[in-house]
């Protein structure tokens, strides 16, 4: 995770297929924000709402992530979808479909931040497909309440490496470890996400899915916030190569983990 934020030069936040937003549909909008801004020090403001009430959440002046409020009758799972680059998303999103996934919305404007589409992979997981200027986004790498890397779990990575490698033109590496079932995605040479097959321990009532890893000053500590904010903890904290990492889950129910950089 370190190692992609540090690699990832501006040119490369806006490549084809590097995660560029990241966005959380809830139904308490109030109540969400309320956590995330207790959690990570974020502020909000309005966002487009062709989708009913949405607010881009805010570090420092600089956009992070987007929130928006589900409808009463969706029981759509609660979880934090990254987008993908493009630079032509209905070209994209056709190709998403010729390669065995769904576009379940757009593509669509949104108003003047760009053009976007939500898609699944053929396995089910949900991402988004962004086309636009830039996001305003932390400059810096490893600032604290920012995101910090996306994966994709899932039953095995073969087949799901195909496709994303198709569809965004991604350079693709393989763990070392023979017995790792992960792989790297590469963005002109940076590694921007990976993809981990967990086989039997993911679970099968909810599915393959792109999980949100946010950067944080202190592991242990945000996980006291989090249960203090009626959170709950997933996977408690480990050190690991990447640092300090644990998963957890907000009030709702979505999951993401938090990383503390080594020291």
């Amino acid at each position: 995770m370190t190692e992609a934020r540090e690699s990832a030069g501006p040119h490369a936040l806006r490549a084809p297929g590097t995660p560029c937003w990241v966005s959380l549909m809830a139904h308490g909008l109030t109540a969400t924000e309320e956590f995330y801004g207790a959690l990570f020090g974020w502020e909000f403001r309005p966002g487009p709402r062709q989708f009913g009430p949405y607010v881009r959440a805010l570090l420092d002046g600089h956009e992070v992530a987007g929130m928006g409020q589900l409808p009463p009758d969706h029981r759509l799972p609660i979880a934090w979808t990254p987008y993908l680059a493009s630079d032509d998303v209905d070209r994209t999103a056709e190709t998403v479909r010729l390669c065995g996934g769904t576009v379940a919305v757009g593509p669509l404007d949104a108003d003047e931040a760009g053009r976007l589409a939500i898609a699944a992979d053929p396995c089910g997981a949900v991402f988004g497909i962004w086309q636009g200027p830039a996001r305003p986004g932390t400059p810096a790498s490893g600032v604290p309440g920012t995101p910090a890397w996306n994966e994709l779990l899932t039953f095995e990575t073969e087949s799901v490496t195909t496709f994303y490698a198709s569809v965004f033109g991604y350079e693709t590496e393989a763990a070392a470890d023979a017995g790792a079932d992960r792989v790297t995605l590469r963005v002109d040479g940076h590694p921007v996400a990976a993809l981990h097959g967990l086989g039997r321990a993911l679970p099968r009532d909810r599915g393959p899915y792109w999980a949100t890893c946010f950067q944080v000053t202190d592991t242990d500590g945000a996980l006291r916030r989090v249960t203090a904010l009626g959170g709950r903890v997933v996977r408690p904290a480990q050190d690991g190569p990447h640092g300090r990492v644990a998963t957890v889950a907000d009030p709702e129910g979505a999951v993401f983990s938090v990383v503390q950089e080594p020291r």
